[in-house]
């Protein structure tokens, strides 16, 4: 069983956190589908200390009674704004803090944050100090990382320097991407490593990220490793039947059938639902489109359901795709891998 903290998880498989995407919506159905435990998208140590969370920011810092437990992913700079950012988190109802330390994107990395502290192992474990001191000892603290800035083997000595450390100031666990943030999302993320670490650190929790768009792959990445958890990320965008196909595996069952064409249809009227709840009428079909190209991947006639999503502008659009593409409960596919690798 995973545990993190106080929290005994029912389940091995996590909902990443997913800038643009790992908002409330998408928790709750991830959590409907058997996600044990999601992250929220994350924030800007900065922005979190300053956000309002009213009105057009309220998304940010919602955590409805479902979401339990549910974690707030803090990205940032400065030691000295962590702390307070995280406090902020504690206040707005996240059962976890987690630190970023693996970002890898352009502006994260110019900006001295995420994958940036993975390269200044002391200014890493100040943040991780701060923030383990000042949440409260029942709030656990978890950090996600990269297996290092590239490969060189000052970064692999870099990373083992953070990883102990992080374990011995207190975190409850990390998260382990195999790939380096010079990688970025190119190339195959590196397994083996995922399993030196998990014997390195012995009964500590560690959980896999990386490569992980079937349920197959979520298995197979718990069977290889020997990490205790996994975190699915990309793979779950638009396919949160993936942690139910994930379980059954787990449990020894056969693979469940992907979803049949209405199902899907159902979900996606589920999510548009929930987006018009939290963003309202106006702002959540946006949000919705960005999704609704990857609800495609498990339909059958997916290049020309996505041109087809493409043209869509009003509310009557996606509902006469909807009655196109859905009308006949056909069987559905699982996602073509090379298709969910796209960034």
């Amino acid at each position: 069983m995973l545990t993190i903290g106080p929290y005994q998880l029912k389940t091995p498989f996590v909902q990443a956190a997913l800038s643009g995407y790992s908002d409330w919506p998408m928790r709750t159905l991830a959590k409907a589908h058997g996600a044990s435990y999601c992250i929220a998208e994350v924030m800007i140590d900065t922005f979190a200390i300053e956000v309002k969370g009213t009105g057009k920011t309220s998304h940010y810092l919602h955590v409805d009674k479902q979401d339990h437990p549910v974690g707030g992913q803090l990205m940032g700079s400065d030691p000295d704004t962590f702390a307070p950012a995280a406090l902020r988190l504690v206040e707005a109802g996240f059962d976890v803090i987690d630190i970023n330390f693996g970002c890898p994107v352009k502006t994260a990395i110019g900006g001295c944050r995420g994958g940036y502290h993975l390269g200044q192992p002391e200014v890493a474990t100040e943040i991780v100090q701060r923030v383990r001191d000042v949440v409260p000892a029942e709030i656990p603290v978890t950090v996600k990382m990269r297996r290092g800035i590239d490969d060189t083997s000052a970064s692999y000595d870099n990373f083992f320097k953070i990883l102990d450390a992080a374990f011995q100031i207190g975190v409850a666990a990390i998260t382990v991407h195999g790939r380096t943030v010079e990688q970025k999302y190119i190339g195959p993320s590196c397994w083996s490593f995922l399993k030196e670490v998990k014997q390195h650190v012995g009964n500590k929790v560690i959980l896999g990220s990386g490569d992980l768009f079937s349920a197959e792959d979520c298995f197979n990445m718990l069977e290889q490793t020997g990490v205790d958890g996994v975190t699915i990320a990309r793979g779950a965008i638009g396919n949160p039947w993936i942690f139910t196909q994930a379980r059954a595996l787990w449990l020894g069952e056969p693979l469940p059938l992907p979803p049949t064409l209405h199902e899907q249809r159902d979900v996606m009227q589920r999510h548009l639902a929930l987006a018009e709840q939290m963003f309202g009428k106006e702002k959540s079909l946006g949000q919705l489109r960005k999704f609704s190209f990857k609800y495609a991947r498990l339909h059958p006639e997916a290049e020309a359901l996505k041109a087809a999503f493409s043209t869509v502008k009003t509310r009557h659009d996606w509902e006469a795709v909807l009655t196109r593409y859905y009308h006949i409960d056909l069987p559905g596919m699982y996602p073509q891998v090379n298709d969910a690798q796209q960034v």
